[in-house]
């Protein structure tokens, strides 16, 4: 147990910031299990809305020492990636076209 006022004040402060920080973590999972879920069901206008919700709450929590700026452009990222994989059908693969095979140069013609 701290035995100075100003240690115990340091811990009081410490136990409100990690409530804090957890919520605003809670939020992000909450936000992004509504996402994940609008993409599993297909909906892609669900998901749109919920990624739209995701990203304000992802940018505005990183000027906050909740998470680092990279790590919410990383997910803000992947997560527009499974949208955008949403919106596009999966095409049928059409056979590559046969590429001709290159002639090797003989040694000492010109090009």
């Amino acid at each position: 147990m701290a035995h100075s006022l100003s240690a115990q004040k340091r811990v009081r402060q410490t136990e409100k910031r990690a409530a804090r920080n957890k919520a605003r973590k809670s939020l992000i999972k909450d936000e992004t299990k509504a996402f994940a879920a609008a993409i599993t069901a297909g909906d892609a206008a669900k998901a749109k809305t919920a990624l739209n919700v995701l990203v304000s709450t992802l940018d505005r929590l990183k000027t906050k020492p909740v998470i680092h700026k990279n790590t919410a452009a990383r997910r803000r990222s992947r997560l527009t990636k499974q949208l955008n994989a949403l919106g596009k059908a999966p095409a049928v693969a059409a056979p590559a076209a046969k590429a001709k095979p290159k002639t090797a140069k003989k040694a000492g013609t010109k090009a």
